[in-house]
């Protein structure tokens, strides 16, 4: 059977590791996989040689709006070139502007497909004026599936007008990512707190630092792990706050097990997730975890002081005290850890991987 997962790049980012992860393992069940990159970009994660990887575009000029015009034409000839001649049996896209493409495309040739959304439609399909807010919907009504990771995503979509008579959500988690290998020895000679994720600023990390700073006076250090924009803006806070020497920025780090693995606590501070992934490695590998309830994501993988503990969406002190309650607590710190490692029953990626495979083959 033909599949075909489509993507905007597979820069690093979550969507693309989940996309990246999902090819690989529906390779290995005997599909033909090939995954469609609207743009270049050098893939961000290990890509089996079994799956095919094309790119319909390389955007390096800056985007006028001749250019637009053009990109938009290109890749609506050279998308359905490529379909025409794949024949594939199912289309998977990720991302809105990706979902677009494959439903408009797949509508004209006459061939299944589903699109997913990854983060919150806030930022995406609220976003669009009324007439391409109409267009969506029509895309994504004649999908065999609204993919969602979280429920709150589905939620907030319903909330929109129209979108709410849509029936064909569902929701299929993202999966584990598979470290295969451990570094060497310990990451960092002291004890320490652990945050990563891209340097954005939606992921939070200058909230992190914030918290970590009222917690000075513990002999333990941040290890932030991951690249991005506000690295500079980050490195200012660390500064003013004279944390130089307790807040390291490693940079990105491609085999996080260990980091994950040694942290004392991982704390996801992000003021807005889709479905983090960060969290669910952090847990699969048996960290005690701390996240704000943000949307959306961390209310539908941790039990709050359970399997992790729950802090009202950017209350910095209350942050802090979760963090260091943990510390505080060897036994508790203990549960927290025995709890999260079981979120590997849910979200193992043999487990998602029949998921999808069950989408695809439902009315084949």
């Amino acid at each position: 059977m033909k599949l075909v997962l489509v993507i905007n790049t597979l820069e690093k980012g979550g969507a693309e590791r989940v996309l990246s992860s999902l090819g690989n393992s529906l390779s290995n069940r005997e599909y033909e996989v090939t995954i469609v990159c609207l743009n270049t970009a050098v893939p961000g994660y290990p890509i089996t040689e079994k799956v095919k990887v094309i790119s319909l575009l390389d955007r390096k000029n800056k985007d006028t709006g001749f250019q637009r015009i053009r990109y938009a034409a290109l890749t609506g000839i050279r998308f359905s070139k490529f379909l025409r001649s794949a024949k594939p049996d199912f289309v998977i896209s990720f991302m809105t502007s990706a979902n677009l493409w494959t439903g408009t495309c797949c509508l004209l040739l006459n061939i299944p497909y589903a699109v997913s959304e990854r983060t919150t439609p806030d930022h995406t399909l609220k976003c669009f004026n009324a007439l391409m807010k109409r267009f969506s919907y029509f895309i994504y009504k004649h999908s065999r599936a609204i993919v969602t990771p979280a429920k709150g995503i589905e939620d907030c979509m319903k909330s929109y007008p129209s979108f709410n008579r849509l029936n064909n959500y569902k929701v299929i988690r993202n999966p584990i990512f598979d470290f295969k290998t451990v570094h060497a020895g310990q990451v960092h000679s002291r004890n320490y707190i652990l945050g990563v994720g891209r340097l954005s600023e939606v992921k939070g990390f200058d909230l992190l630092i914030m918290a970590f700073n009222n917690l000075r006076h513990l002999d333990i250090d941040l290890l932030i792990v991951g690249e991005g924009a506000v690295r500079q803006s980050l490195c200012k806070l660390i500064s003013d706050l004279d944390l130089q020497d307790r807040v390291i920025l490693t940079g990105a780090k491609d085999n996080l097990r260990s980091y994950y693995e040694q942290a004392e606590v991982f704390v996801l501070p992000s003021r807005n997730e889709g479905y983090p992934n960060a969290l669910i490695e952090a847990m699969s590998l048996g960290c005690a975890c701390v996240a704000f309830d943000c949307e959306f994501g961390p209310s539908e993988i941790i039990v709050n002081e359970i399997n992790g503990v729950l802090i009202a969406n950017q209350n910095i002190a209350m942050l802090s005290q979760g963090i260091l309650k943990i510390l505080n607590d060897p036994v508790y710190q203990h549960k927290l850890k025995n709890r999260a490692r079981l979120i590997r029953q849910n979200n193992d990626l043999e487990v998602i991987s029949s998921q999808w495979e069950d989408l695809i083959l439902f009315n084949s």
